[in-house]
Order: structure tokens, then sequence, then C-alpha cells
């Protein structure tokens, strides 16, 4: 059994895209090489998904961690945008989608806790009880809204603090992840932002997660000055730079999150195909789709053929 799933966890809820049941200790090594990586501070690039398609398309190409981001689940469960508008249920349950048809260890986005002090524990004991391998919690003020969105405002620095030390006193295993995310840049300033790294890496986090800073300069003072492995995210059109990963890692970062490249490629793609269909009355050319042998494969056909062949009369 995942560390920390409950003991009813069903066999069922541990299937892999294949269609196997996932190797509890394949499992492991994979939390246990994405823990070594950051407390290493070696840089890790992670893409971010949002349903179970992109999930296996990702955990099949071999990164060494995945991102279950909040503003995709948004997007593609709720069609909603990422403002604070999906509930606790909501993202815990396709967290476990997620990690439970999947090999490679999942960070997820927790937004700011759902709540208070006891919903921090909450959630923290949920995410990790579903095989969630990193939880991202952030400083905003709820509603939150995407780190790349106007209108954000965040909490007392204190109140984060405290939510940290939650978060660090809930979990079950010192492996599972406290990712803290502040947001104070855009509106308070780089100064007050690297100042809120600093607390929430002393409250106990395992990574500091500076949000939307607007330059190459201003990601390497907050390297320089926020002694804990940093977060990157990599926000095509956002408000930062998108900096390749062999930039990041000259500063010295761990994690490059590109949270929502799949997402946005998805979107392009589909939109492109719905519009030739409208425009022509016909599908775009096989070139431009997967080969419907391949989405088999994907979803786990193989093994339901196996599975038929071996049971046939």
């Amino acid at each position: 059994m995942r560390h920390g799933a409950s003991a009813s966890t069903s066999e069922a809820d541990r299937v892999h895209s294949t269609g196997a049941i996932l190797d509890d200790m394949s499992f492991a090594d994979g939390r246990a090489s994405l823990v070594a990586r950051v407390r290493a501070r070696e840089l890790t690039v992670v893409p971010g998904v949002f349903d179970l398609v992109s999930a296996r398309i990702a955990d099949q190409a071999g990164f060494p961690a995945l991102y279950m981001s909040g503003y995709g689940v948004s997007a593609s469960r709720m069609g909603l945008p990422d403002a604070g508008l999906t509930s606790f249920a909501d993202m815990v349950d396709q967290a476990r989608r997620l990690a439970s048809g999947t090999a490679t260890p999942l960070i997820a986005d927790a937004d700011t806790g759902f709540g208070g002090l006891l919903n921090v524990r909450h959630t923290v004991e949920g995410y990790e009880a579903v095989g969630v391998a990193a939880i991202q919690l952030e400083d905003q003020e709820f509603p939150k809204k995407c780190g790349h969105a106007a209108g954000r405002r965040v909490i007392d620095a204190a109140d984060m603090v405290k939510k940290i030390e939650v978060a660090v006193e809930s979990r079950t295993s010192d492996d599972f992840l406290i990712i803290a995310r502040t947001d104070a840049r855009s509106s308070l300033g780089l100064d007050e932002a690297i100042a809120r790294g600093r607390a929430y890496a002393a409250a106990g986090a395992d990574l500091v997660f500076v949000e939307s800073p607007e330059t190459d300069d201003e990601f390497a003072r907050i390297a320089a000055a926020v002694d804990a492995p940093l977060v990157a995210n990599m926000v095509e059109g956002g408000f930062s730079p998108v900096l390749p990963a062999h930039r990041l890692a000259e500063l010295g970062y761990t994690i490059a999150l590109f949270p929502t490249m799949g997402l946005f490629a998805a979107t392009a793609a589909m939109r492109s195909a719905y519009d030739t269909l409208r425009r022509d009355g016909v599908s775009p050319g096989a070139e431009s789709l997967i080969p419907i042998g391949e989405m088999h494969t994907l979803m786990g056909f193989d093994d339901v053929w196996a599975f038929d062949e071996r049971w046939s009369d």
C-alpha cells in the first residue's frame, strides 16, 4: 500500500494506464528519488497535468514528477476560472485519480488549504492519504486567484507561518513534501516576497515558491536571498519570463513547474481541429491526430485484450 493510503483503498484505485496494479516498491522508489532530488537541490522539470489523458501522456514521458495544476483542474473538471471556485472535495478527488492512475510522483496544488488552520490539517491529511507526494499551499486571501491573474491579495505572513507549521505537524511522513508559495510579489513587492520566503522556510516548508517574479534578475535575487529549495513557475504568457531549465539550474532552483503548458497545447489543438471540422465538414488529416491504436494503448486496451484472451473459452 502507498504510504499514508487508507487501509480501505482498493486495488482498483491503484490501476495504472496499462491496466496493471501499480507496484508499491516502484512508487516508493519514485517518491524517494523526488525527495532526494529536492534535498540535493537538483533541478527537476515538472509538467502540469489536469486529467487522466494528460497525466498518462506525461507519465509515459519519463518526468521525475508531475504537477496537478489548480488552473487545469478548474478549467477541465469545472469549466471555471482558477478563482477559488473548486472545493477541497473537487481537488482531492482529482488528486486521487491522478495519483492512482500514474506511476510518477504527484505534486498537487491545494490553493490556500481551503480555509483556516483546521482546514489545512484536513487538506494535508487528505492529500497524503490519496498518494500525493508533495502539496502546495499559498498565502493568498480566500477566494484565491491564479498566480498570473490580476486581483490577488495575501494574508498576513504570520498567519501563513501558522498554516505551514500545521501542515508540517499534520503529515505522517517527512517525505511528504510541503511547498509554501507566496503571492506577495505582485501586490507588496519583491522584498516582502523574499522576506516571506525566508519565514516560510524557517517555519518548516520543504520548498519555497515565490510566485510571479517579473525578470530574470528577480529570479536571481530570490535564489540569492532565500536559502531553501526553490520552485520557479513557468507560465507561458504570464507575468514571469519563461526561463529554460539550464538557466534555472544556474540560478539554483530546484523545481521548474510548467503548470499550464499541456492544457494550453491541448486547447489550441482541439480548437484548430474543431475549426477545421466546422469549416470543411471533415476532420483534419491523420497527421494532426493521434492514431486510434496509440489511443487504445494509452487507455489500457492492451490489458483488456490480454485479459479477454486469457479467459476466453
